[in-house]
């Protein structure tokens, strides 16, 4: 309840703040750049040093890619057989295939399950975070190309000049040499600052006017995220026989609403911020009522 309290004050005070024309329009963008260029590196920082890797572990990697890779087919058919273009494509895989695993999948977990598996939480939120520093972004840059079609030169050199994806390769790489004991207070208070200034960048770029239109889009972007996504890794679960809180934990995160940072990578590469935006508000408010329905559908198999 604190956290709904907490993206519902962020987003209004982004909506009010732009209503009353207090802030310069383009002021989401100095936002974005914080949160690219400081507070998504500090994320890794913060969380990856600390992820203790193994076999098992295994299953929550693989099923976060899994559903990158199922929403990239899932929109290219429903993208086609609508007449979609390629920047209406990308936005939805980038809307659709990447969850809110830490802000609103780690206050969740606790509270469903306890806090003692957020260990697992954070192997798929850093997992989710890889995948959309690199499908994602691979997605957002064709999606952001006039012809739609770019090179693989191009991606690669967009891909490794994208802060928030040298901030995790770096965090991977220094952990093994430095200690960041000492560093993490600072790390925590950057990272702190994600959700909150991208709730409230969301909430400065959010335009309601002519969103039925948007509703096809919308609709087939949360069935996707909500449902089909944790049905597939359910799926995946069963076929594997991975049972117990592995399965519970990767299943749930796979369940959470749209990732906030979607709308600032929307923004970077010119896709459709208002559709981004606008999945991002109404998935997070769908997302509390199909999370405690996944979690009764997961405590009734498992």
């Amino acid at each position: 309840m604190v956290n709904f309290v907490l993206i519902a004050v962020c987003i209004l005070a982004g909506m009010i703040f732009k209503a009353t024309k207090s802030i310069h329009p383009d002021a989401h963008k100095g936002i974005n750049t914080w949160i690219l260029y400081l507070a998504l590196p500090a994320v890794s920082f913060k969380y990856l040093p600390k992820v203790h890797w193994s076999t098992e572990m295994l299953f929550p990697i693989a099923a976060t890619f899994l559903i990158a890779v199922c929403c990239f087919f899932f929109m290219m058919f429903y993208s086609k057989s609508k007449g979609y273009s390629r920047r209406s494509r990308s936005t939805l895989e980038l809307t659709s295939g990447y969850s809110n695993t830490s802000f609103i999948g780690f206050p969740l977990i606790s509270a469903f399950y306890g806090e003692s598996l957020l260990s697992i939480a954070i192997i798929c939120d850093q997992t989710m975070f890889l995948a959309l520093s690199t499908l994602g972004i691979i997605a957002a840059v064709k999606g952001g190309s006039k012809s739609g079609k770019v090179s693989a030169a191009f991606i690669l050199k967009r891909l490794i000049t994208f802060p928030p994806f040298l901030g995790c390769i770096a965090a991977l790489v220094l952990s093994q040499f430095i200690d960041f004991t000492m560093a993490e207070p600072f790390f925590d208070k950057l990272a702190a600052t994600v959700s909150p200034l991208a709730l409230f960048s969301v909430g400065l770029q959010l335009k309601f006017n002519g969103w039925k239109k948007l509703i096809p889009q919308m609709s087939a972007s949360m069935l996707y995220k909500l449902i089909l996504a944790p049905a597939i890794v359910l799926g995946a679960a069963l076929l594997f026989g991975i049972k117990g809180n592995i399965a519970k934990i990767t299943i749930f995160e796979a369940a959470m609403p749209t990732v906030v940072t979607s709308s600032i990578i929307a923004e970077q590469f010119r896709l459709n911020t208002k559709l981004t935006n606008l999945i991002i508000g109404f998935s997070i408010v769908v997302g509390f009522l199909t999370s405690a329905i996944w979690y009764k559908v997961l405590d009734f198999i498992f």
